[in-house]
Parts: structure tokens; sequence; C-alpha cells
């Protein structure tokens, strides 16, 4: 299984497209631990890698993040990230 955020050069079948999201409660101590998103990418990839392996696919390409600061009125708030891509597979 392979990720890329760029395409790739080889003859290929497009099995659809992936979507995967984790998020991060930030208790009222660490509020402001912004850095704390970065721990969310490898999950993000990892559902991402499970749920192409589900549809036999090889890969991902053209992958995309999207990060989030989300704050309710009366919840504290949370770290989002958003990752979506190309599944394919490789033709021989």
């Amino acid at each position: 299984m392979f990720l890329t955020t760029g395409s790739i050069d080889k003859p290929h079948v497009i099995k659809g497209i992936v979507n995967a999201t984790s998020h991060l409660m930030l208790s009222s101590e660490t509020i402001d631990a912004f850095e704390s998103i970065e721990q969310l990418f490898p999950d993000v990839e990892e559902k991402m890698k499970q749920i192409a392996t589900d549809h036999n696919a090889d890969g991902i390409v053209d992958i995309k993040f999207n990060t989030e600061v989300v704050q309710l009125q009366v919840a504290p708030k949370f770290l989002v990230v958003t990752g979506y891509g190309t599944m394919v597979s490789l033709i021989d």
C-alpha cells in the first residue's frame, strides 16, 4: 500500500475516492496545544489505508489534508484532520 500527495506515472485503474477523519478534544488544561494536531495525521493515514485495502486498491494518490479547530459554545475545542484521495490499482 502506498500513499502519495502527487500522481503516479504508472498505468493504473481508479477504484474510487477515499476519505477519513480523526479528531482530538483539547481539555481546559491543554486548550492551546495546537501542535497536538500532528498526532492525528498517522491515524487518518491508517484509516485511509484500511479502506483502500478493503477495496483491493494498491495505493492512494493525490492525497489532500484539511485541518480544523472546532469550538462549540459550551464544549472545549476539537482538533480535526480529514484526509482524502483517489484509490488506485496498478496495471501490470
